[in-house]
């Protein structure tokens, strides 16, 4: 998947947003390139006991012990075959570095920021939503992800 953008599509500062986009659950998604530490392909995670469901359990990355998240279960996502998703995308955000499984990483897409448009609100009451904002490709409607709102909150210890 390639994004396009001519000269005119350019914001009138001419910043582009570069995200990088991917698939999980069927669904295109992106997020921002800045948060992506790395792209690892079949890596097997530790389960660990009373973990929530979407946190798969945790690797080893270079002597540091990395979380895992299937983001296919943290979305909610229908997945009608439970499997294993095939590429972990290592992100960082702020104090905190997860590793994210989705099915495949697509492409970079360098989007002007005036293409990004506000999802509409439908979260209920007490939910959050993941999703940032939308932008349409090559007629299909890709997710921004929300880094930190998908993310568990940061270990917070007691003063």
């Amino acid at each position: 998947m390639t994004y396009a953008s001519k000269p005119a599509d350019k914001a009138k500062d001419g910043s582009l947003r570069e995200l990088l986009s991917f698939r999980v659950g069927g669904q295109d998604y992106c997020l921002d390139i800045m948060s992506v530490r790395e792209i690892r392909g079949g890596t097997r995670a530790t389960p660990l006991p009373h973990a929530p469901r979407f946190m798969r359990g945790v690797i080893n990355l270079r002597g540091t012990v990395l979380p895992i998240m299937d983001l296919a279960t943290r979305l909610d996502l229908d997945t009608e075959i439970e499997r294993d998703r095939s590429v972990t995308i290592v992100v960082a955000d702020n104090e905190r570095t997860v590793g994210l499984m989705v099915d495949a990483v697509s492409d970079i897409l360098a989007v002007p920021e005036g293409d990004l448009q506000p999802p509409p609100d439908m979260k209920a009451d007490n939910e959050r939503s993941f999703i940032s904002a939308l932008m349409i490709v090559e007629n299909r409607m890709i997710r921004v992800l929300d880094l930190n709102a998908v993310l568990p909150p940061p270990n917070e210890d007691a003063a």
